[in-house]
């Protein structure tokens, strides 16, 4: 028997969607608080994005990030920022550095103040 061409239309859209949902919900975990990559990503905001945005993060070359900076801001336009930079600005892309679950984080943490940076995490050593 074979399908009419709406219902086999129809059977790839809705495994389409599945396929879409179970890559996105097999994307990157969410950064956990006190872990390695937390600490590794507050180092990078800090230090590289503090560059331009100075290091306490109250503006510089690049504007501040600050809570009350960001918060008329849509959280998707800063995870996009992060991601993507701003073409015709100095602002680079992140992409190759943080995911974009990564990127979520971030922005979540600049919305609620950012916490400082305790350094990077100690190498260990393989002795």
């Amino acid at each position: 028997m074979k399908l009419p061409p709406l219902v086999a239309h129809v059977v790839v859209l809705i495994g389409a969607a599945v396929v879409s949902a179970l890559v996105s919900a097999s994307d990157t975990p969410p950064v956990a608080p006190d872990s390695q990559r937390a600490r590794e990503l507050i180092h990078i905001v800090r230090q590289d994005c503090g560059s331009c945005h100075g290091l306490t993060l109250k503006g510089g070359l690049g504007p501040a990030l600050t809570t009350e900076a960001l918060a008329d801001k849509p959280a998707e336009g800063l995870v996009t920022t992060i991601m993507g930079g701003r073409p015709g600005t100095p602002m680079p892309p992140f992409s190759t550095i943080v995911t974009e679950s990564e990127a979520q984080w971030i922005v979540d943490q600049l919305l609620r103040g950012f916490p400082p940076d305790a350094g990077l995490p100690q190498a260990r050593s393989m002795n």
